[in-house]
């Protein structure tokens, strides 16, 4: 519906722009959510968007995300695109590093589906998208501190998806398995479209939200041709 709000938090460059690009031109009032919103002022002049300095693994900072949301116009979907990581080999993992993103990745999931969850609940519609990667179900070697919170994230998706789904609320958890194609890079001559682009992510997630609910999808994984299982 135009004028609804969408809702993307871990905003930056690649999968979040497009996002905003797509919603804005469907007619959704988008609003960013990041730590550092200077990054987005380009997007934000070219889309019209709203950018909110947000911490996701904040409470109080997340509520205020939300709050000023409500006063763009009624909530219809909330992407959560944050992601925490940290890599190395698991006896030399920095423990502060690992927490934090645990906190950014599966926390901040929490805190924003909980806040959009109030809000879809209340309107009695609306989809919380959640985007993984292939570590939301492989472990890879030296990969435990990124591993941890898009698994951790999964889980929160399919319980959501199980407590909301009958009270007509799309919850959808979203497999990138692959490289995201960075903005402005060429694409190789010899290779093309070997990795994802986020302009057709984006246009996956905008049709899941618009599916039938008598087929909703829980998991979509999405991976360019020539990217193996």
């Amino acid at each position: 519906m135009a004028d609804n709000v969408a809702v993307i938090a871990g905003a930056g460059q690649g999968l979040s722009a497009s996002l905003a690009r797509l919603l804005g031109r469907e007619g959704f009032r988008v609003i960013l959510a990041a730590r550092n919103v200077d990054k987005l002022a380009a997007l934000v002049k070219e889309t019209g968007a709203q950018a909110i300095e947000t911490d996701v693994s904040d409470a109080a900072s997340v509520e205020r995300l939300f709050e000023a949301a409500d006063k763009a116009g009624p909530l219809e979907i909330a992407v959560f695109n944050a992601s925490g990581r940290t890599r190395g080999p698991i006896a030399e993992l920095d423990p502060e590093a690992v927490k934090q993103a645990l906190l950014v990745g599966a926390y901040g999931g929490f805190l924003v589906g909980r806040q959009a969850a109030r809000r879809l609940l209340a309107r009695g519609s609306g989809s919380i998208l959640f985007t993984g990667a292939s570590a939301s179900l492989k472990g890879f070697s030296g990969s435990a501190g990124f591993a941890m919170p898009k698994f951790g994230l999964r889980g929160l998706a399919q319980s959501m998806a199980r407590e909301l789904s009958p009270k007509n609320i799309h919850v959808a958890h979203f497999i990138i398995d692959g490289q995201i194609e960075p903005a402005g890079q060429v694409a190789d001559a010899d290779r093309p479209d070997r990795r994802l682009s986020p302009d057709a992510i984006a246009e996956t997630y905008l049709a899941v939200h618009r599916q039938h609910r008598s087929a909703w999808s829980f998991e979509v994984e999405l991976r360019p041709w020539v990217e193996t299982f």
